[in-house]
């Protein structure tokens, strides 16, 4: 059956009746396949109409010209899994979508582009963005509720306002979709302030706002650039994401389900940014960068009324109860939680140091300068740097200049200091050059791309080379460690302590029957990621706050499982521990 959304002077009419969306945000590259039914229903049974998702482009386009949309990215199976539980559907196609999300969603490999300039009219961009539409709206354009399908409005950009004013590429942007069968009414979504509606949309588009309170005062801005038309919150933020180092975030579940009351009061549209989180699974979190350089976690529980596992919050409740004033809810039938296991205490007991497998896990690139990642063919993950500096020379610092992220210093294999772009008042690791020389190591850390603000188009890496004292060193072999496969690293048994120099540990263990979700900690570790039968999960840092990685049980199976750690800081007792309680600080 087709249906046709309208945007009339006094609200949203679909197929001619009145209709305002109580929608919620859930991305499927945050959630496994195999629970997006059980997602949905809770959203259903809460009350919403409708989900809300962007599209995450990197992740369908690691490679340029190479794309997936399979497993856990078969955006089209999600869509359709939504309207079979009763389900409407938003789709923020971006090419930009911030989310937290590494790079805001922008391919790693459009940073090597020559001459290309991000979010606006530039042709290398655009001719990037086209090939991505190319593939991208066919699969969305026969899944349009004109088609039959639940997509019922889509967005053009995001939050384009907070970076660029730009009104052509907005109207751009607009005619690519168009262009490409997309019939649905096309929407932008800004702050509520005057510069951010000034260059964030045009007047063709319907404007949303997005916010997390002051419903009237808000939407009292909103109607000063648009004065008839629905009002709606595109994004209500009930929660927030965390960054490495910082307290965990929380918001009084009262106050959050007070704030949708006053948004629905006012006749409003909603979409609660997030209904449920999820997971930046493997190197997939972003960053933001102003002053200074500040990573997001693996964790986007974001405090949502489904928690990061699926469970159902205080929050959850608070906001179908609410809903219930405006529509019909209906009965609970989800499972309330996730069944979750403990399986106990991993003890590792083989081991392989970076540095004796190095030459069998990535091939050397010999370069005058050390590189930056994406000019070694790279984006995610580490890359070490390796030179030898002639002696001799009296104790000087060492700098790394201008290091994107954090960098582990090794003299002749020695450890010797860090780097880290987030504490650029610490002092330097110095260094004293023997007659021989020394060999001289650099493991520098990606720990995520900037997807907000104004330093999103950084490399990663070395960027400008390394000084011993005044002096660059030239002619080096960087060694690219996406990570991306461990099969090929050289296991031992036995696990030695620390020494001072990255290694990677692995542990086995039995799982007897059908699988549950559980959480990864590593008491003792200090930082580095996480790998489950070959598969990268997660970061870990001891900084906190988040101290638990989600393992879904999707990810384990009956029988035989792995667990590699690669640590890069120092471990003291060689454990994981698989636990059925979370800890996100």
């Amino acid at each position: 059956m087709f249906h046709k959304l309208a945007i009339e002077s006094d609200g949203f009419r679909l197929n001619g009746q009145p209709f305002r969306f109580i929608a919620g945000a859930m991305h499927y590259f945050r959630v496994p396949r195999e629970y997006w039914k059980d997602r949905f229903r809770k959203m259903r049974e809460c009350g919403f109409n409708a989900v809300e998702t962007y599209i995450a482009w990197n992740a369908h386009e690691k490679e340029k010209g190479k794309f997936d949309f399979t497993g856990m990215l078969d955006v089209e199976e999600y869509l359709r899994t939504a309207q079979e539980e009763g389900l409407w559907a938003i789709v923020r196609p971006g090419p930009y979508i911030c989310s937290e999300w590494e790079a805001g969603g922008l391919p790693w490999w459009l940073f090597t582009e020559k001459d290309i300039r991000l979010r606006c009219m530039n042709d290398r961009y655009l001719e990037a963005v086209s090939s991505f539409f190319d593939e991208l709206m066919p699969r969305l354009a026969h899944l349009q509720s004109t088609q039959g399908g639940p997509i019922l409005m889509m967005q053009c950009e995001n939050e384009y306002g907070s970076y660029g004013d730009d009104n052509e590429y907005i109207t751009w942007t607009r005619d690519a979709m168009r262009s490409r069968g997309i019939d649905i009414p096309l929407f932008t979504s800004d702050g509520p302030t005057d510069f951010m509606l000034t260059g964030g949309t045009i007047p063709s588009l319907l404007k949303t706002g997005n916010f997390g309170s002051h419903a009237a005062e808000q939407f009292k801005k909103l109607r000063e650039f648009q004065p008839k038309g629905p009002l709606m919150c595109c994004e209500y933020w009930n929660g927030w994401f965390d960054h490495w180092t910082e307290p965990h975030h929380t918001r009084d579940p009262k106050d959050a389900a007070q704030v949708l009351d006053d948004i629905l009061a006012c006749g409003a549209s909603v979409s609660a940014y997030m209904f449920h989180g999820g997971t930046n699974f493997g190197f997939w979190n972003g960053a933001n960068h102003y002053d200074v350089y500040q990573p997001t976690v693996n964790s986007y529980d974001d405090d949502a009324p489904v928690n990061e596992c699926g469970d159902l919050t205080e929050k959850y409740y608070l906001f179908r109860d609410v809903i219930s004033k405006y529509r019909s809810v209906p009965a609970l039938t989800a499972e309330k939680n996730t069944p979750k296991a403990n399986y106990g205490r991993i003890t590792f007991t083989e081991s392989c140091r970076l540095f004796n497998c190095l030459d069998s896990i990535s091939q050397g690139i010999e370069c005058t300068c050390p590189e930056p990642m994406e000019k070694l063919g790279q984006g995610y993950g580490y890359t070490l740097y390796s030179c030898f500096v002639r002696g001799p020379r009296e104790e000087m610092p060492i700098t790394i200049q201008d290091i994107h992220d954090r960098a582990h210093i090794y003299a002749d294999q020695s450890f010797a200091g860090i780097q880290y772009r987030a504490e650029p008042e610490a002092e330097k690791p110095k260094l004293r050059i023997p007659a021989e020389g020394l060999r001289l190591d650099i493991l520098a850390e990606n720990m995520g791309r900037t997807n907000y603000g104004y330093h999103m188009t950084e490399l990663k890496g070395i960027t400008e080379g390394v000084r011993l004292g005044q002096q660059f060193l030239f002619h080096w072999k960087a060694y690219p460690l996406p990570m991306d496969d461990i099969s090929r690293v050289s296991f031992k048994p036995g696990v030695g302590r620390f020494d001072g120099t990255p290694v990677f540990l692995k542990g086995g263990f039995d799982i007897p029957s059908e699988p549950h979700d559980t959480f990864v900690k590593l008491p003792g570790f200090t930082k580095g990621i996480i790998f489950i039968n070959g598969k990268l999960l997660s970061r870990y840092w001891s900084v906190g706050p988040q101290r638990s990685a989600y393992l879904p049980a999707p990810w384990l199976k009956k029988g035989k499982n792995e667990i590699v750690v690669f640590e890069t800081d120092g471990f003291e007792i060689p454990e994981v521990l698989l636990d059925d309680t979370p800890d996100l600080g």
